[in-house]
């Protein structure tokens, strides 16, 4: 006689959905646009790192839609500075969840905080690279 065995994916019970996860449809949509809005204010207010990108990346998009190069390197420009933003938001927020957790130094908590840190830097690279290959030329014809 052979067994009915469950596999242990089946025997998992459902995962508990949060109280604070928002519903469907138009609704959901116009509460992310607050929740976004809420996000970037935060952001402002309690990220110094973020003020301080932010000071750049406006005037560099100014200068890229003022240079004269294609459309499509104008977007890559401003894509390569957009990208900094979005990656030092999911950088503080990495920051804000370990400090959440918990306060005390822990190597691990180190580790998230330097990946996220690591990730601003190599975005930073790359919109410097993208600026020089993209401007290079511009420059020497002059």
């Amino acid at each position: 006689m052979s067994e009915n065995k469950q596999s242990p994916q089946s025997q998992q019970q459902p995962q508990p959905i949060s109280e604070f996860k928002s519903t469907s449809g138009f609704k959901r949509i116009f509460s992310a646009f607050f929740y976004s809005a809420e996000g970037f204010k935060s952001a402002w207010k309690n990220e110094h790192a973020f003020r301080q990108e932010l000071m750049i990346v406006i005037p560099g998009i100014i200068v890229a839609l003022l240079l004269p190069v294609s459309a499509l390197q104008k977007l890559m420009l401003i894509a390569v500075l957009i990208w900094i933003i979005i990656i030092e938001l999911i950088n503080s927020a990495i920051e804000a969840v370990v400090d959440r957790v918990s306060l005390e130094r822990n190597p691990l908590s180190k580790n998230a905080k330097d990946f996220g840190s690591a990730a601003v830097l190599l975005t930073c690279v790359l919109a410097v690279a993208t600026w020089a290959v993209i401007l290079y030329p511009v420059l020497t014809q002059a």
